[in-house]
């Protein structure tokens, strides 16, 4: 079931966090760290009702942010809808490792659609670790086009690529 997320299943949603970037980590990966994601950005996605959680016997199997916040970074992407179009950002999709392959994430990423384009929304964007591979293939195979990249010194030297979905 996919659900709005609530302040007091924060540290349940920051321990998911954590096992994701200690697996991606060990792969190589060095997308999440200590600095992100942090309590701070998901007590903001609550406050705003922009996260949303997975969950599966009452326990959060995986977590997405489905907001309108429109990020500064993203002032200076060539986006294929208009800069200041009418559209959702995706951030912090996460699927504990434990839970990984069994199509959470496509479920988390389905809603996220369904949600923009009931709510007249032009287009998804997102963005993702130029280094993760899964990711990368991940949204391309969901229709996703890669656009220029963008760059988050605390958490690597590599860049992150920027994905659109018009709807």
């Amino acid at each position: 079931m996919i659900r709005k997320a609530n302040l007091s299943q924060i540290d349940e949603i920051l321990q998911l966090t954590r096992a994701c970037a200690k697996a991606m980590i060990a792969k190589g990966i060095f997308q999440w760290n200590e600095h992100y994601p942090s309590r701070n950005a998901f007590e903001d996605d609550i406050k705003r009702d922009e996260l949303f959680v997975f969950t599966k016997n009452d326990c959060i199997l995986g977590t997405v942010v489905v907001s309108t916040l429109k990020d500064d970074i993203y002032n200076a992407i060539t986006w294929l809808t208009p800069a200041d179009a009418h559209s959702v950002y995706i951030h912090r999709l996460a699927v504990h490792p434990d839970f990984q392959g069994q199509g959470i994430a496509q479920q988390l990423m389905q809603f996220a659609e369904d949600y923009a384009r009931e709510n007249g929304f032009l287009s998804v964007r997102l963005d993702t670790f130029s280094k993760n591979n899964r990711n990368n293939t991940f949204y391309t195979k969901r229709g996703y086009e890669k656009l220029d990249p963008v760059y988050f010194p605390k958490q690597s030297e590599f860049p992150f690529y920027c994905y659109e979905l018009v709807l």
